[in-house]
């Protein structure tokens, strides 16, 4: 079975701590060549919760994508150090979470996790704001609402 490599950058963002909430995954194959670019409206919640929402939404897709090694950037150390084995997962509603994360990582033969900064995950963060900005776009537009 030949091996099928990529990228994904996460970013969640939440507007206040609980507030509206946004995750983005942006998916790269080895070469750097963009395989897929994914957003995903949260509603209220923290900004811990959409960093994992981001995660999954990226190991969904990467599934999808028939990707079998993974490597997932993100700017959340905790997230990172969370899903490594270098912190406990103490948060309820983050357990949750993690342990989702670890049903979808069985899907792949390899994931690494790598902490990198904030400037350097700037398509994952535009893709995570541009879910609540289209949310809150869409509800200005609609009366009924």
């Amino acid at each position: 079975m030949s091996s099928r490599r990529g990228i994904a950058c996460t970013d969640g963002a939440a507007r206040g701590n609980p507030g509206p909430a946004g995750a983005g995954a942006w998916i790269r194959d080895a070469s750097g060549a963009t395989l897929d670019e994914a957003t995903l409206y949260l509603g209220e919640t923290t900004n811990n919760v959409a960093e994992y929402r981001a995660l999954l939404l990226a190991l969904e897709r990467a599934a999808e994508l028939g990707i079998n090694e993974l490597e997932i950037r993100a700017d959340s150390e905790l997230m990172v150090r969370q899903m490594t084995g270098q912190y406990r997962v103490r948060n309820a509603g983050l357990q949750e979470l993690h342990a989702k994360a670890r049903v979808l990582e069985q899907k792949f033969d390899h994931v690494d996790y790598v902490h990198i900064r904030r400037k350097e995950n700037q398509e994952a963060d535009r893709l995570a704001n541009l879910a609540i900005d289209q949310k809150a776009g869409h509800e200005a537009d609609d009366p009924s609402e």
